[in-house]
């Protein structure tokens, strides 16, 4: 399994996969699940889908994409110094359940770690989505605590469980 920079040929995947009703878990997916036009084109344009703030990258197993991991910004105080990365995994049904997101997280926090400035990663899950609780901490996350009533879905409010990853936690492997 590996991550890898968005290319011009996964732009129509990605387009897809936003629009793909099988895509998406029951959980939601970080991926905009409104139905519009795929934004991703016009976004890779200007920066690859790997700005300074945000970004996307591929994970591929046998170099073939299975989904996706982005990330934007959180900020906790007045400067870009207390700015955390937030991320956010989508894995194609099939791949799920095999390792491929615990694997990819830990990836990711590798990557942000070596070319950004950030200080903390951190996501956050479903209370009941337990396979992404598990995968986040396999991939060297620290379970914070809850998030009461933090995401509005299937027409109701869920609590929202937070994990994080500061560069100086110990490596995972």
């Amino acid at each position: 399994m590996t991550l890898r920079a968005v290319g011009a040929e996964d732009l129509d995947l990605l387009g897809q996969w936003r629009n793909d009703p099988e895509h998406e878990s029951v959980y939601g997916d970080f991926l905009p699940m409104a139905r519009r036009q795929n934004p991703f084109p016009e976004r890779w344009d200007v920066d690859g889908l790997l700005g300074e703030d945000n970004g996307t990258l591929m994970i591929c197993v046998a170099g073939r994409p299975v989904g996706a991991v982005q990330w934007h910004p959180v900020h906790y105080g007045p400067n870009r110094g207390s700015q955390a990365l937030n991320i956010g995994i989508a894995i194609a049904p099939a791949a799920r359940g095999q390792g491929v997101g615990s694997r990819a997280q830990r990836l990711v926090c590798e990557w942000l770690f070596r070319h950004t400035t950030v200080n903390r990663v951190e996501a956050s899950t479903d209370i009941e989505n337990l396979a992404e609780q598990r995968s986040l901490e396999k991939a060297g996350f620290t379970r914070e605590g809850l998030l009461r009533g933090a995401q509005f879905r299937g027409g109701a409010w869920h609590d929202l469980v937070q994990y994080s990853r500061l560069r100086n936690d110990p490596a995972t492997n």
